[in-house]
């Protein structure tokens, strides 16, 4: 990579975590309040090496068999690495997902919790767990409906006995984000979750306003993809 592609990655990587200090200060929070997921889905090792180079440690991934084949020797070469899976899970995926990340965002039907727990009772590994909320009841995404979402929680609780810390939501991509993140914050608290992951590149600053703990940011830090 050319002096001039890593100052460009440095300047991206500034420029978004300068935009959520601001958007923090903006909403009476503290700078630093908000952990940055830059999404690293479908870009090669060698764009992501530059990113860590300038100080990022928090990655996301929409894929298993992707993380599988990308991270293990990047984590190898760079310790302190944080991975956070952030698409859809399949239940025979669970096995993989335990072992590899540190968060999964996509926790939506029993099956996966049943999944779920048994893999952390057998590896001993408890990743943080998001329950994606489907705000927008869209038939082609994923996630538990919002009227569902508190009876899932519980069993997930009580029937799994999985330590469920948070929600995240992808809101409809042709509706204003800000009632999406806003419901999704309102399931939170009376469940009394403390984890938001809410916000990507071109909405976090909403986001964070109502109280994301957690924004995905892939373009506006590794650029366009192909």
């Amino acid at each position: 990579m050319t002096a001039a592609a890593a100052a460009t990655i440095d300047n991206r990587l500034a420029a978004v975590r300068h935009d959520i200090d601001r958007a923090c200060r903006d909403s009476g929070r503290a700078p630093g309040s908000v952990a940055l997921v830059a999404v690293s889905k479908t870009f090669a090792v060698d764009a992501i090496e530059p990113v860590i180079a300038a100080g990022q440690r928090l990655f996301g991934e929409n894929r298993v068999q992707e993380a599988k084949a990308k991270w293990p020797a990047l984590q190898e070469r760079h310790p302190g690495i944080e991975l956070h899976l952030i698409g859809p899970l399949q239940s025979n995926k669970a096995r993989d997902a335990i072992a590899l990340f540190d968060a999964i965002h996509s926790l939506d039907r029993p099956s996966l919790a049943e999944a779920l727990a048994k893999e952390i009772a057998r590896q001993g590994r408890s990743p943080l767990l998001f329950v994606e909320i489907n705000t927008g009841g869209e038939s082609q995404k994923s996630g538990v409906l919002p009227d569902l979402a508190d009876g899932f929680l519980a069993d997930c609780r009580n029937k799994y006995g999985l330590r469920v810390s948070g929600l995240m939501c992808l809101p409809p991509a042709d509706e204003p984000p800000a009632p999406h993140f806003a419901l999704t914050a309102k399931i939170a608290r009376r469940n009394e979750l403390n984890l938001l992951s809410m916000g990507m590149s071109a909405d976090f600053e909403a986001a964070i306003a109502i109280g994301s703990t957690h924004v995905r940011v892939g373009t506006a830090i590794f650029g366009e993809r192909d």
